[in-house]
């Protein structure tokens, strides 16, 4: 008799608390404000498409802060955060550098596979469906394209751009100063030349950095001796371009189509690719820092899987590093990016699968590795901030 009347208890106790308890999902308890950090560049591609979400969910999102920073503070400013537990930051907008460290200090929610569902793999493009390989389960791509390296160059200063790798560096060193490209810590040029280089030199191992890039290695630091400095993100190099300082920059595909696009170098610019070029498959990532509320990560999570619409990722055609979804085709895309995309489009782009080898970023240890290895051996104190 008193196991019946406890049990009868307990049950109306469970009731009672379920009556209580909220019978809408975290997000349905208020709108939230949307807090991110961008330090890839990103936002350059999707904040259209924030904007539109923010639009069409006003009972979700209250209103949203936007933030830049350079890449490589990141993972330091959200670990104090972390480590006061308050995480004022609820979405990461990233590119492979600092990506891959938050990724390896355990900062970030893991995705997958918990949301294979929410975020099917068959919806990404092939050069997607790689880069989320990248991200090894906590990195979702947002936008992303074959990358590099190719190296921008003024025909009016370069009248015969280099054929080789030889002719690279004895151009370099008959001009001092007039090659640059950005830490690759920090500029998706810059890692592109770093992570591309070994394939084009032949090197015994060009995905090993530290026990197979000896070519690689040797010459940087030699072509190193002839450049100015190197800054701390791509923006400077296409500054100093434009204003002639620099005669020769490291770049991949949208880092030569956009500032073409929007004047930040000159229209009459154009490229040179080496010999025996693989192009290094580059991107941006969304992640979500642990630490966030239920409620914000349900918001955010809703947000990824809008950006991945079509319609949604057809828009950042506009920033030229392209979709990351494969039904996001150009002809999707408004009419104005297609004149765009069209005016500013590249022979060299077209069919690239069929005149180049594609392949991965490194894994996320060892894109680490060659980047802390590059500070160390060949920005040393060359490194320049602004």
């Amino acid at each position: 008799m008193r196991r019946v009347f406890v049990t009868a208890a307990l049950a109306s106790l469970i009731a009672a608390v379920i009556a209580l308890a909220p019978s809408s999902p975290p997000s349905a308890q208020g709108p939230i404000t949307i807090s991110l950090i961008d330090v890839s560049g990103d936002l350059s591609s999707t904040h259209v498409i924030i904007e539109n979400y923010q639009k069409a969910n006003p009972q979700k999102i209250k209103a949203v802060n936007f933030q830049r920073a350079p890449a490589p503070e990141l993972p330091a400013k959200i670990k104090a955060q972390q480590d006061a537990g308050r995480v004022d930051v609820n979405l990461l907008l990233v590119g492979q550098d600092a990506g891959s460290v938050l990724a390896n200090n355990g900062q970030l929610v893991k995705l997958f596979p918990q949301y294979d569902s929410l975020f099917p793999r068959d919806e990404l493009s092939e050069a997607g469906k790689v880069l989320q390989a990248e991200g090894e389960g906590f990195l979702l791509p947002s936008v992303v394209s074959n990358g590099g390296p190719v190296f921008i160059y003024n025909p009016s200063k370069v009248k015969q751009p280099p054929k080789s790798t030889d002719e690279l560096k004895a151009w370099v060193k008959a001009n001092p100063g007039k090659f640059m490209y950005a830490r690759p810590a920090n500029s998706g040029p810059g890692r592109s030349i770093l992570c591309g280089l070994p394939f084009i030199l032949g090197d015994k191992k060009p995905t090993d950095p530290l026990g197979g890039w000896d070519k690689t290695w040797a010459f940087l630091r030699e072509i190193g001796e002839s450049v100015e400095y190197y800054p701390t993100g791509t923006a400077i190099t296409l500054k100093e371009f434009a204003e002639g300082t620099r005669w020769i920059i490291a770049g991949i595909m949208e880092w030569d189509m956009k500032p073409r696009a929007e004047g930040t170098i000159p229209p009459e610019s154009k490229i040179f690719i080496l010999p025996n070029t693989s192009f290094v498959i580059d991107g941006h990532y969304w992640a979500i820092p642990r630490g966030i509320s239920a409620a914000e990560q349900d918001v955010i999570l809703d947000l990824m899987k809008f950006m991945r619409r079509p319609e949604q990722q057809a828009l950042t055609w506009k920033a030229f590093i392209g979709p990351s979804i494969k039904a996001a085709t150009l002809d999707r895309a408004p009419a104005d990016i297609q004149q765009l995309v069209k005016e500013h489009w590249r022979p060299e782009y077209t069919d690239m699968e069929k005149k180049y080898k594609i392949v991965p970023q490194l894994p996320v240890k060892d894109l680490i590795a060659a980047m802390d290895r590059w500070d160390k051996e060949v920005g040393a104190q060359r490194i320049k901030k602004f």
